[in-house]
């Protein structure tokens, strides 16, 4: 693991100094925080972004301001400062320029964050997840969940996601890693039932911890895919993250059931007043061989998604993104390492969470052979999948693409119960995609020269 340049520790001290001085005075000061940011970043790095939220905060009345302000009201002094130090300082402007020097070193994708799987086990058993069909089969251990944070760290990611599984099954191995790397930032999908007073306080003590919560809608949504008393344990779980002052989000899967009421204004305005500051969506993929088809969103219901979370984004103070429907802020597809891959509890290293087709095995290979192997290659190579960029993913939206680049690399089926061909798997989702590609189109071309521009990290 590298130290920090001096220059490093120098920006580290200009945060702190930046931070505090906001702290003595948020109205007055949170506008000179992007000075700070743009001494700190390169030029081109997340420029749209950084002009968007420059925007945003000289706006006083602009729901943007009063979200950045609701950091320090709602948030622990010392988790606040941990994730600017963290996300600014390490994963920005430390670990991008290391990311792009391993990129024109090696030829190949560095990624910004790594998802891994701790374990396959999980305490429910939700309709349509592969986990659920896992058990407690695959594991990784505390020294290799180490290993991949150390050789990544190396490439410059300061970013890893848990997933499964159920992460906080290894809730102890968990808070290990984040004290063994304090200087990184950890997420994790959870569906949250384990989420209790005792570690509340953990994540308060550690402060570089914040989990995202897995809920299909209000109690009758959540309930019906994830089981009886879900959602009841669920909103207590909230509470007592707001009664920390943590920060954490919700992990919203749209379906064909559900897209209507987790796209409503009341569903969004219900989790702002849980406490959550960001809402990641995704929308449901029929991956494995046992895996229900009649859950996908139809092309509307993934319109009206499209439509709402933009509406959200001028009216709400929640941060949303839709990893499908937001392909066109990133340039299409950010999986292969492009931004992001997955490791499944067996070690498998996957293109991504819903790609479970693997060429590479962290037991055998360390992360930059994987990123080099021929199936990331075949990523790096292809994509984006489509210049239409709301159309982003090879599986869902792009017949048959997914299959090429398997094909082509040799990858194999991840799944440890029931192999799925990807022919097959490509095939469950074509109607999807052929149902989309139009309303796609027609959304592409609306958008017309008010189109965002993406920056890196690419």
């Amino acid at each position: 693991m590298r130290e920090k340049t001096i220059k490093q520790q120098l920006q580290a001290f200009g945060l702190n100094k930046a931070i505090n001085m906001v702290d003595g005075d948020p109205d007055k000061n949170i506008p000179k925080i992007m000075d700070w940011v743009d001494r700190l970043l390169d030029e081109n790095t997340f420029k749209g972004q950084r002009n968007m939220i420059r925007n945003i905060i000289r706006n006083h009345d602009n729901v943007w301001n009063q979200f950045m302000k609701s950091f320090w009201t709602d948030m622990d002094d010392g988790q606040r400062k941990t994730l600017f130090e963290n996300f600014f300082l390490n994963a920005c402007a430390v670990g991008t320029p290391r990311q792009d020097k391993a990129k024109e070193e090696h030829g190949c994708n560095i990624p910004w964050a790594i998802l891994m799987d701790p374990t396959s086990a999980c305490n429910l058993g939700c309709t349509g997840c592969w986990a659920a069909e896992y058990g407690d089969k695959m594991s990784m251990d505390y020294d290799t969940l180490d290993s991949i944070i150390r050789q990544g760290k190396a490439l410059g990611t300061y970013f890893y996601i848990y997933s499964g599984g159920e992460p906080l099954v290894r809730k102890k191995d968990i808070i290990r890693l984040c004290e063994a790397h304090n200087d990184c930032m950890f997420l994790a999908f959870t569906n949250g039932t384990l989420i209790d007073e005792a570690f509340a306080d953990e994540m308060l003590r550690v402060k570089n911890f914040i989990p995202a919560i897995s809920i299909e809608g209000f109690e009758e949504e959540t309930d019906s895919r994830r089981g009886q008393g879900t959602y009841r344990r669920v909103i207590r779980a909230m509470e007592i993250l707001k009664e920390h002052k943590l920060g954490f989000g919700a992990s919203l899967c749209y379906t064909s059931q559900n897209a209507d009421v987790i796209g409503s204004e009341e569903y969004i305005d219900f989790l702002i007043d849980q406490g959550c500051k960001f809402a990641w969506f995704f929308t449901y993929m029929p991956v494995g061989a046992g895996a229900p088809t009649d859950l996908i969103a139809k092309a509307h219901q993934r319109e009206y998604m499209y439509h709402q979370i933009r509406s959200f984004r001028q009216t709400k103070p929640i941060f949303t993104m839709d990893f499908w429907n937001d392909g066109e802020y990133v340039g299409g597809c950010i999986a292969g390492g492009r931004s992001y891959l997955h490791i499944n509890a067996n070690g498998d290293i996957e293109p991504c969470a819903f790609i479970h087709y693997s060429d590479s095995n962290i037991h055998e290979k360390t992360l930059l052979e994987a990123y080099k192997s021929p199936l990331f290659m075949q990523y790096k190579a292809n994509q984006p999948f489509n210049d239409n960029h709301l159309r982003p993913c090879p599986l869902l939206d792009n017949s048959g693409r997914l299959a090429q680049m398997v094909h082509a690399s040799g990858a194999h089926s991840t799944d440890m119960t029931k192999p799925e061909d990807v022919d097959s798997l490509c095939a469950k989702c074509k109607s999807a995609c052929d149902n989309w590609a139009p309303t796609a189109e027609r959304l592409w071309n609306e958008s017309g020269e008010g189109r965002p521009q993406h920056g890196k990290p690419e």
